[in-house]
């Protein structure tokens, strides 16, 4: 049975980071669910998925030039990206000195006013490098405004930074202060 692998990685990223009721899964405090539960109710959403393996959510993990999940002792979860209304618990880690937001010429000038705002996620997403902010930005406007945000100067004032995988850093919201 072949299994459509970019499918697949949007129906485990519903699961894990915006519905896990539809799922009849539940996420603990950082945003794990047993693989095989998630498995199981994956398989049960609808017949394609009937011989869904755990080596099919390995294979989407490698497949991916974005680190997404986490597996580990049987569990999953996703990195960052949630929307689900609990806020998942997140360890605050020291960031680099800058990071980087890609967004449209019109988010920029509210950006500039109010800060940058998790919006409908949980938190705001950040990337490690210019090209990966392009790349993003590009998703919503064609020419987009690329921030830079003064990250280790911003922790050192007490906004807290997280991780969520090699490219991307999240936090709860970023004042307009320390954003060029």
């Amino acid at each position: 049975m072949t299994i459509d692998l970019t499918r697949l990685s949007k129906k485990i990223s519903h699961a894990l980071r915006h519905a896990p009721w539809v799922y009849e899964i539940e996420l603990d405090d950082d945003g794990w669910v047993d693989a095989a539960l998630l498995l199981s109710a994956i398989r049960e959403s609808a017949p394609r998925w009937r011989g869904l393996s755990e080596d099919h959510l390995a294979a989407v993990m490698r497949s991916s030039s974005k680190q997404r999940y986490e597996l580990a002792d049987g569990r999953i979860r996703a990195l960052y990206g949630h929307s689900v209304p609990l806020k998942l618990r997140r360890e605050p880690a020291t960031p680099p000195i800058h990071l980087f937001h890609g967004t449209s010429p019109a988010a920029a000038a509210l950006i500039r006013e109010s800060g940058l705002l998790p919006m409908r996620r949980q938190f705001v997403h950040l990337s490690m490098d210019r090209e990966t902010a392009i790349a993003v930005g590009s998703r919503k406007a064609p020419r987009p405004i690329i921030l830079i945000v003064r990250a280790e100067q911003a922790s050192a004032a007490g906004v807290p930074f997280y991780l969520g995988n090699d490219k991307v850093w999240l936090a709860d919201t970023v004042p307009p202060a320390f954003i060029d």
